[in-house]
C-alpha cells in the first residue's frame, strides 16, 4: 500500500466522536458506561491509525482522559481520591457535564444556522447569488466521518472473521490511484451503491484499507456523494453526475 495520509478540511473533534457513541448506543448521557464508551472510543484511534489520518493532540487527550476515569471508577469508593473542586463524587461528572455543555452549544449553533437560512429566504439581497453547486464537506453535512469510519470497521471484521486470505501472504501492490480509477468503474451518477458492495472483491485489509482512502479522495474531489438513510442507516453512494472530470 502507498503511503498515503488521509487530509479532511473538517473534521469533528473527540467530544463530538463520544456524544456519537453515545447516540449510537441509544443510551442516557447522564448514564454513560465508562468501560464500554472507552472501548469503543480506542476501537476508533485505532482505525483513525490504520487509515494514517492526522489527528488532533486532543484526540489523544480524551482517550487519556477516559483511561484515567475508567481506573477510578474500578475503585471501592472508600479508596476513590477526593478532588478539590469536585462537586460531585461521581469520576464520570465532568466527563458528563463537558459532553452536555458542547452538546447545547451544538443544537444552538444549528438553531443559528436554520435560522440564517430562513432569514435568507424572507429577505432577497441585491445582487443575487450566483447560483454555485455547494462547497460543503460531504464527510461531514451529508454523512459524518464516524459513520463512514463505523462502516469501515464492520467491513474489517467482515474479513478478520475468515482465515487469511492466501494473497496476503504475497506482495500487494495496491494505490490509492488504481483503487480510485476502479471505484469509478463500478458507479455511475444515478444510481446508488451500497457502502458494502464497494469491497465485496475486497479479499485482504490492505485491499479494503487503500478502497476506503480511495473512496474519501474521490468524495474529497467531489467525485461520489455519499448519503445516508437517517441517522445510523444505509450508507449509499453514487458519482455526481455535473462533476468535473478527474485524471489519476
Amino acid at each position: 500500500m502507498e503511503d498515503y495520509k488521509v487530509k479532511l478540511e473538517v473534521f469533528e473533534g473527540p467530544l463530538d466522536l463520544l456524544l456519537y457513541l453515545i447516540k449510537r448506543d441509544e443510551v442516557d448521557i447522564y448514564d454513560i458506561s465508562i468501560e464500554r464508551i472507552t472501548k469503543q472510543y480506542l476501537a476508533y484511534l485505532e482505525a483513525f491509525q490504520v487509515l494514517n489520518i492526522d489527528l488532533a493532540g486532543e484526540f489523544i487527550v480524551m482517550a487519556a482522559n477516559l483511561l484515567y476515569i475508567k481506573s477510578r471508577m474500578l475503585l471501592p469508593t472508600d479508596q476513590q481520591m477526593g478532588e478539590e473542586d469536585a462537586e460531585e463524587d461521581d469520576p464520570r461528572f465532568e466527563l458528563i457535564r463537558q459532553l452536555i455543555e458542547y452538546k447545547k452549544f451544538k443544537e444552538a449553533a444549528a438553531k443559528l444556522r436554520d435560522h440564517e437560512a430562513m432569514q435568507q429566504n424572507l429577505f432577497a439581497r441585491v445582487p443575487a447569488m450566483p447560483n454555485l453547486p455547494p462547497a460543503e464537506n460531504l464527510l461531514v453535512e451529508e454523512v459524518g466521518i464516524f459513520d463512514l469510519i463505523h462502516a469501515f470497521q464492520k467491513i474489517l471484521k467482515r474479513i478478520d472473521s475468515k482465515k487469511e486470505d492466501l494473497r496476503e501472504i504475497f506482495a500487494e501492490n495496491y494505490t490509492v490511484s488504481d483503487k480510485m480509477d476502479h471505484v469509478l468503474r463500478i458507479t455511475q451518477a444515478g444510481v446508488p451503491l451500497r457502502f458494502e458492495e464497494l469491497f465485496a472483491d475486497a479479499a485482504s485489509r490492505t485491499e479494503i484499507v487503500v478502497t476506503f482512502l480511495a473512496m474519501l479522495e474521490l468524495i474529497r474531489l467531489k467525485q461520489l456523494r455519499v448519503r445516508q438513510d437517517g441517522d445510523l442507516g444505509e450508507i449509499w453512494i453514487d458519482r455526481i453526475s455535473d462533476a468535473q472530470p478527474y485524471f489519476s
